[in-house]
């Protein structure tokens, strides 16, 4: 099957681009950007809080002033993650508890982005907690999937997703600790990226049960958690992390030809679907094909069971800022440690493993996009090959790079069927620490062998 895309709209360097040369205004852009939102969001639900008359505001002073050279995204409308603070706006997590808590500064990220000339037209839906794989909260309602409405759009970060594959607007940013930028890239056929842990800042990024707290202060980011851009194309990818990051980043520019690659299309704790296993093997027989060298197995990999053990530990514990597991059990000081060291170990596992591959590719998930639930994903099961499945063993592939702090980009490689439904499959290109533009790089070589 092809590769399904819902529209055709310009990206965010591409707006950019035509406000820069005057074809049409910031204003003009935002104005468009809300009456795609007003046709569009009724049946997908992505925009969560709408932030218009602000944009309007923000889109004619930037007008007045015009653009500058540091400014790459000057006149961009684009929309940002629920859970990311923005002045004036609620952030709730999902909780109608939080409903009217109103931020009262940009995250730091907001701030970067507006730097940058971007105007922030909304805030995209979560789950609750940003803890499942659909984006349906008792404060917001359910986000469709923009390719079939009866499917998840993914989660945490399905708003994010839904409003840049349905065209609303060029880009969003959303957070992935359990691969929540790149399953919902995955299920709704679009680009994301899991930047480097302690890339981008999460400043701003509070769970207002916390934040709202006397005397609260966000001292560091919580372990794994990242914040990552999606896109529907490569270049705006890059622009969007470069923007974002806290330390600079070099790109080696190393032709994909001229790389190595690992392919991991089986692990031990999650079988994948055909419909996801079919596309990925296409796609490599596509790159082999093409010259690019891919092995199919290494025993430099870490023992991806024991990765996917501790990673889970330690994303649970997180998650629950110590709080007891659903046994009672509340983990030590000395477990936490004992995690910290697996942590270090696998990232010393995967640096040797880099030592000798340039990537890794792999599925984001195990699956395609899923039909609407009541229950939480990783609560249920999942059927896989006609069978039921745990739902918490589908994280393991996000945990591949999640749990060693590396850098992936998901692109779309195609689709499949599940269940029913001709649905996108993405790719995850996974590479060393730090190595974030080589990543969206070697993304985009693919795409263009995949596609043209």
């Amino acid at each position: 099957m092809s590769y399904p895309q819902l529209t055709d709209a310009p990206g965010a360097r591409a707006t950019a681009a035509a406000i820069r040369a005057k074809h049409l205004s910031a204003a003009e852009a935002v104005d468009e950007a809300i009456t795609r939102i007003e046709q569009r969001n009724g049946a997908i639900n992505a925009l969560a809080v709408p932030n218009f008359e602000a944009a309007r505001t923000r889109a004619r002073l930037l007008d007045e002033a015009g653009p500058r050279e540091d400014q790459p995204l000057f006149g961009v409308p684009m929309t940002i993650k629920e859970s990311f603070d923005v002045a004036g706006l609620p952030t709730t997590f999902g909780h109608r508890a939080h409903k009217d808590d109103i931020a009262l500064r940009d995250a730091a990220l907001v701030q970067r982005l507006q730097a940058a000339g971007a105007i922030i037209i909304g805030k995209t839906n979560v789950p609750p907690d940003l803890t499942d794989w659909q984006s349906t909260n008792p404060v917001y309602g359910r986000t469709c999937n923009p390719h079939d409405p009866g499917r998840s759009p993914g989660g945490s970060s399905g708003g994010s997703a839904a409003a840049v594959a349905s065209g609303m607007v060029p880009c969003d940013f959303g957070t992935d600790i359990g691969g929540s930028v790149r399953v919902p890239a995955h299920f709704c056929g679009v680009w994301g990226h899991k930047t480097t842990w302690g890339l981008i800042s999460k400043a701003g990024h509070d769970s207002p049960a916390q934040s709202r707290a006397p005397g609260f202060v966000a001292a560091h980011d919580g372990v794994l958690s990242i914040a990552g851009p999606l896109a529907r194309n490569a270049a705006d990818l890059a622009v969007l992390t470069e923007i974002g990051a806290q330390h600079p980043l070099i790109r080696r520019a190393k032709p994909l030809k001229a790389c190595r690659l690992l392919a991991i299309t089986h692990h031990p704790v999650s079988p994948l679907d055909a419909s996801v296993a079919e596309p990925t093997e296409a796609a490599l027989a596509a790159l082999a094909q093409a010259g690019i060298m891919i092995d199919r197995a290494s025993d430099r990999l870490p023992d991806l069971a024991w990765q996917h053990a501790a990673y889970l530990r330690m994303m649970n514990i997180a998650m629950a800022r110590g709080a007891p597991a659903p046994s009672g059990k509340r983990a030590s000081a000395t477990d936490w440690f004992d995690l910290l060291d697996a942590q270090a170990e696998a990232i010393a596992r995967w640096d040797a493993l880099f030592a000798h591959y340039d990537y890794v590719l792999a599925p984001p998930a195990p699956v395609l996009a899923m039909p609407h639930r009541d229950d939480a994903v990783f609560r249920g099961m999942l059927t896989i090959n006609g069978a039921e499945e745990p739902g918490g063993n589908a994280l393991a592939w996000a945990g591949l790079a999640t749990f060693p702090n590396l850098p992936a980009t998901v692109l779309p490689i195609g689709a499949g069927n599940y269940l029913g439904s001709p649905l996108p499959c993405g790719m995850q290109v996974i590479g060393p620490q730090w190595s974030d533009l080589d990543c969206i790089a070697a993304a985009e070589a693919i795409g263009i062998i995949l596609h043209g």
